[in-house]
């Protein structure tokens, strides 16, 4: 009985793999600024681990990494007439064609892909 159970839960497993699609995150994904929804704010995910900014002066992204669950973003801070190298660890709660939904700590940040 037990390995009965344990044969349809690896079928299951591997049919929700073969069945899921890879999204993607190369793209601009954006998002409204708080407080200016009619203005828009977010990240370029170039191929070979590029990565801009989109209308953020003060944050430069540079690179980017997907590693499982977790996005990885670096690059420079630039505020107050200093600057700084940064990297951050964001995990990835939901991405489709058109969304792209980031977790750090109790931030949940919810991106659009802009075409």
């Amino acid at each position: 009985m037990q390995l009965k159970l344990l044969l349809i839960s690896c079928i299951a497993s591997a049919l929700v793999i073969a069945c899921s699609e890879t999204v993607s995150l190369e793209g601009r994904w954006v998002e409204p600024i708080p407080g200016m929804e009619n203005k828009i704010q977010g990240i370029e995910l170039a191929k070979g681990g590029q990565a801009s900014s989109i209308n953020m002066a003060t944050l430069q992204y540079e690179k980017w990494d997907q590693q499982g669950n977790k996005l990885i973003l670096s690059g420079k801070s630039i505020g107050n007439g200093q600057s700084g190298d940064f990297t951050d660890i964001l995990t990835i709660e939901k991405v489709t064609d058109n969304e792209l939904v980031l977790k750090k700590g109790n931030l949940n940040i919810t991106y659009h892909r802009q075409q």
